[in-house]
Parts: structure tokens; sequence; C-alpha cells
């Protein structure tokens, strides 16, 4: 017999595209709510726009470990809801096709995707945080070109204040320019110009040439009176300020690689405090991988709606239960590096009550007849629907009641209370 069959490639391609869809949309969604914050930073800093898209890619490893697992729960939720819905699911069961078969592919796909996201928060995700960290830093502290914000004065060496009214060209030709110059000898200057132009000089690396067209120079000499020379060019050199280099990796755990991460964890030379941190780190990236291998099972237990029924509760208990235990896993994580917990209590035993309900829920739907694991949930919802859209019926038909005449106050106040 063929290991793939006719029938696991549709499986495959009704779980593939809506897999797609859903990492696409959920990746955009956190970029997008990243993008804005982003934007407002990067403003306040005065840098380039490029950056904030650099710093979008170096976020897209974070956000990939998170929507690599609702991608999966919702194509396979989808796909076999969709064979439910058909009554395809029917007849496959009615030719003697069990659930534990239909999911081979499936699993077959959250293998490889567990592969993949253990690569990611093990490798990928801790280089791509440190990359972030650095861009961070070196945009606050100019490297990047971000010192010069138009409409503000910018200092440069303690002894000097720039103003500009517009930039052009990113950053190279500036319009309306006024400057302040404090010499070693107390002699201030007061530089008005059009416009200027940063040039480089290749002979020294760390100074730069300002050259100014079309302005004037007030010269304020220490016990003298005051001097103002016009120019139509005057080329002003100006000292970069030295910058920081940025630390190596490894500043704080998530930078850790995965070995990295069990070689301090469990070193006789690292300090207790280091060691919760580390082993917290540890065991949530483990937990949420391992999580992966469990979604299929919890897709297909919330895909299958009862009988005669087309509600979509299933796919809105599967996003509130995934988005759960990411967030219990987090709460976790802190808790346990604090050293409130141990990192086992504090991860694994959440995992095992969701394992838990998971597996029954899966025992119900595919070896219990009749079984539905959220039959009641089902029945619950139905019934409150129902009764919402009575009331809002019966308001609606109130309103087009015509009052009686010769009614009082009284005989309304006495309808109300009967």
């Amino acid at each position: 017999m063929k290991f793939f069959t006719a029938l696991d490639r549709y499986i495959f391609r009704l779980v593939l595209m809506p897999m797609l869809a859903v990492f696409v949309v959920a990746a955009s969604l956190l970029m997008l709510d990243k993008m804005l914050k982003l934007f407002d930073f990067v403003g306040s800093q005065g840098g380039p726009v490029n950056v904030v898209f650099s710093l979008l890619i170096n976020m897209v490893p974070e956000y990939a470990s998170l929507a690599i697992p609702l991608g999966l729960m919702l194509g396979v939720l989808m796909a076999f809801r969709r064979l439910a819905t058909s009554s395809e699911l029917d007849v496959m069961r009615a030719v003697g096709l069990s659930y534990t078969r239909l999911l081979r592919v499936p699993y077959l796909m959250a293998l490889v995707l567990a592969v993949c996201n253990l690569f990611i928060v093990s490798y990928v995700q801790p280089y791509s945080r440190y990359l972030y960290e650095q861009l961070t830093f070196e945009l606050s502290t100019g490297a990047l070109g971000a010192s010069i914000r138009v409409g503000e004065f910018n200092t440069l060496r303690d002894r000097m204040s720039l103003r500009i009214e517009q930039s052009r060209d990113e950053g190279r030709e500036l319009i309306g320019i006024f400057l302040r110059v404090t010499e070693q000898k107390g002699q201030v200057l007061s530089i008005t110009a059009r416009q200027g132009r940063f040039l480089a000089l290749h002979s020294n690396p760390n100074t730069v040439i300002l050259r100014l067209t079309d302005g004037q120079i007030v010269q304020n000499p220490v016990g003298q009176p005051p001097r103002v020379l016009a120019f139509t060019r005057h080329d002003l050199p100006i000292d970069l300020p030295s910058v920081e280099k940025f630390r190596m990796r490894g500043g704080v755990e998530r930078e850790y690689f995965l070995p990295e991460l069990l070689k301090l964890g469990w070193s006789k030379d690292t300090s207790e405090e280091t060691r919760n941190v580390v082993r917290a780190s540890l065991n949530y990236r483990l937990a949420e991988v391992v999580m992966i291998l469990l979604l299929p099972l919890l897709a297909v237990s919330l895909a299958v709606p009862p009988k005669r029924s087309s509600s979509a509760l299933g796919v809105f208990i599967s996003i509130v239960m995934v988005v759960a235990y990411h967030k219990v896993n987090e709460y976790g994580e802190q808790v346990s590096s604090l050293g409130k917990l141990d990192p086992w209590l504090a991860l694994w035993v959440p995992f095992g009550i969701f394992a838990a309900i998971i597996i029954w829920m899966y025992y119900t739907l595919a070896y219990v007849p009749g079984g539905q694991p959220i039959g009641a949930l089902e029945r619950f919802f139905s019934n409150a629907l129902k009764r919402i859209t009575r009331l809002i019926g019966k308001k609606k038909m109130k309103g087009f009641i015509p009052e009686t005449p010769g009614s009082t106050d009284s005989e309304d106040e006495k309808e109300q209370t009967a």
C-alpha cells in the first residue's frame, strides 16, 4: 500500500492553504502593531525610515514562533470542519477510516513545524533579538545618523548647538541653519546660513565638514565688541562624538542559544539568580515547542460540530485555549525566573493539564459512540442565543403596540409590576 494515498494528498491540500493564510495574517497583525510603536520610537530619535523595516525583520522570528502553532491548529481545524460540514467525514468513517488514520498527514506537518520552531527558538530568535537590541542602541546613540533632529536644538561635543528648519537628501543637505559655537578661549560664534551640507573627510573619518552657504557669523570675543561677518561659503569642521560599542551577545537570557542555556543552567559557576532565569527560559522554549505535537488532536476535537449544527464555537474555543496556554507559560516563566517556583512546576504542570484536557476531548470524539467534547457548550450557547433573539424580538414588537387612550401612569406601573 502507498504511504501517501489520494486521501492524504487531499487532506494535505485542505490543511495547507488555511495554515499559510493564518500564519501570514497572524504575523502581519503582530508586525503592524509593532510597526506603529517603532515609527514613534524612530521618529523621536530622528532616525531614517529604513531602520524601522530593519527592526521589523529582526522581530519576524519571534512572531513566527507564535504564528506557527496558531496556523497549524487553525489549518487542521478548518480542514476537518469542512469535511464534517460537507458529510465527507461521515463517508470516510463509514468505510472504516479512523480519526487516527486521518491525522497521519497533519501529524507529519506538525513534526516538521515542531522541528522548525525548535530551530527558531534555539538559534534564530536569540540572534535576531540581539541584532534588534543592537539596532536600537545604535539608533539611540546616533550611530545611524539619527543625531540631527529637525526643529530642535542638537548638542554636539557640549560646545556646539545646531538647529535646522528642513532636512533633505537623508540629512546631508540642511536648510535654515542656526549654529552656536563656544571656542576654547571663551569666544562665542553665532552662525546663520541659508543652507548647508555635510561632507566626509577620507583622511579623518572622525571629522566631517559642514559647508555653509549664504550666511552671517556674529563673533563675540571676551572683553571686545561683537563683529558681524557675511560669507558666501564657509567650511566648519565638526568632530563626531565617539560612539560606544554595543555589548557582546548574551546580555540577557533571551539572547542565549539553547546549548548555552543547557550549559549555564547546570554549571557550578553560575549564580543562583542566573540559574533560575536560564532554566526558566529553557523550559519555556521547550514547553512551547512540545505543545505543537498536541495541536492536531485539539483541532480535530473542536472541528467536528454536533449533528444538524453548523456552529463555529470550536474555532473560538481553540484560539482561546492556545492564547491562554501561551499566557500561562509566560507567567510561569516570569515566576520561575524570580525563584518563587521550580520551572518544572510552573511550566510543565500547566502543560500536563492542557495535555490531559486535549487527550480527553480527542478520546471522547474518536472512541465514545456519539461523543461530542463541546456538546454541552454548544447547547448552552445555542439556548443563550435563542433567548437573546426572543428578547430582542419582544422589544421590537412592544415598540409597535399603540398605547390605548385613557391609560394612566398608575395602570402602567401596575402592569409592569404584574
